[in-house]
């Protein structure tokens, strides 16, 4: 009888709602014997409930991490954000030798963190840098290099500048891609209009406020053209939130499915609300996205779905640009005012061949799935389930 692999304890890191939800997609298709535990450097960490034990000291910030919004930086450092460092440093020097694998997904805050406690050999998923703008500075390279053993980039420039500076980089393709949410709650079912949009308000400060201008921009549109609506709903966004920021009334669940969270009306409007890692489910059966997520675009970007976002003026118009570069025509901007987003919302909703053509358009720029079997045949194991 062949001999059982011996069991395996990785430390996952990953700093951001976003991020935290790709990894705990990885999490997931960890096989049997590889036991995991997660720091969310950043917020609760919802995502990984369910999924595997959470460690490490609770960092919370006002912009969680977001720095698409200018100043955000300044202003966490303001209400007290230095003092989430000292715990976060502490807690992995603590947890050297700990652990056979360190798996860092996000940005360099994770790569850095680790290097400054004495981690080494990481595998790093830089789910940030697109490739499309800036890329590695000369200190990232050299801080990369010291402190990974294995990097997987978005882009193949990225794995590219890393290999000259000595680094295994590799791009096998969009980490994102291969861990979009799924869970109990069935959309189809719920559809009955020729079209439908799910909405993405993101998890963060401004939610509320963009859940607000997306469903102002729903009743814009002439009744007989409503499309069905979705929403996918954050872990740490409050449905009762939403409904006082836009006006409506929540409707008590009906259904035994566990990613329901029942419906929201007002207006003539019904929106349809379930979990967040129920968001492929919704994906699946829009044609449409209004969003202003972050990783979530992007997924949705991928699986052709054209994407409408707002600029806020409060967002850093710098990163917002970088980002543009790579979604090109398949992300529709338009100013913050709802008027606007109903006729951009309008006008697609009216062309099917316009709607394909950015779909065909994000789906290239973004990339496929094929990073996460490439990630487990790199550490030497096989995907649960596979």
């Amino acid at each position: 009888m062949a001999e059982a692999a011996p069991r395996q304890r990785f430390l996952v890191i990953s700093n951001g709602h976003g991020e935290d939800a790709i990894a705990a997609q990885l999490v997931a298709r960890l096989p049997a014997n590889v036991s995991a535990d997660a720091y969310p450097m950043i917020g609760s960490g919802k995502a990984y409930d369910g999924i595997c034990r959470i460690v490490g000291p609770r960092a919370t910030l006002a912009s969680e991490g977001w720095r698409n919004v200018k100043g955000s930086l300044r202003r966490d450092i303001v209400n007290g954000g230095l003092l989430t460092v000292p715990p976060a440093l502490k807690f992995l020097r603590a947890m050297r030798g700990h652990y056979d694998r360190v798996l860092v997904v996000g940005d360099m805050v994770g790569v850095l963190a680790c290097l400054v406690t004495g981690h080494r050999d990481l595998i790093y998923l830089d789910v940030y840098k697109t490739g499309a703008a800036r890329l590695y500075s000369g200190l990232e390279r050299q801080a990369i290099r010291r402190a990974c053993a294995l990097v997987f980039c978005r882009a193949d420039n990225l794995a590219a500048l890393l290999r000259e500076s000595g680094v295994d980089a590799r791009a096998a393709g969009n980490v994102m891609m291969d861990t979009i949410p799924h869970g109990g709650y069935d959309a189809a079912s719920r559809r009955t209009q020729a079209l439908a949009v799910t909405l993405l308000p993101g998890s963060r400060a401004l939610t509320g406020e963009s859940f607000a201008l997306q469903i102002g921009a729903l009743k814009r549109l002439a009744a007989e053209k409503r499309p069905d609506v979705f929403v996918a709903v954050a872990g740490s966004v409050s449905v009762e939130d939403l409904a006082r920021a836009a006006g409506l009334t929540r409707v008590p669940m009906l259904s035994s499915e566990p990613d329901d969270l029942g419906t929201l009306s007002g207006d003539g409007l019904t929106v349809h609300l379930a979990r967040g890692r129920a968001m492929g489910n919704l994906l699946a059966v829009s044609d449409v996205v209004l969003s202003q997520a972050g990783t979530a675009s992007i997924q949705a970007l991928g699986l052709g779905k054209p994407v409408i976002t707002f600029v806020n003026p409060r967002d850093r118009r710098s990163r917002f640009e970088d980002e543009q570069r790579l979604f090109g025509p398949a992300r529709v901007v338009v100013d913050a005012e709802i008027g606007n987003v109903a006729m951009a919302l309008g006008d697609l909703l009216e062309d099917a061949e316009e709607r394909a053509r950015l779909g065909a358009i994000g789906r290239e720029r973004i990339g496929g799935p094929g990073a996460l079997r490439a990630i487990l045949e790199a550490l030497g194991l096989e995907a649960a389930g596979a």
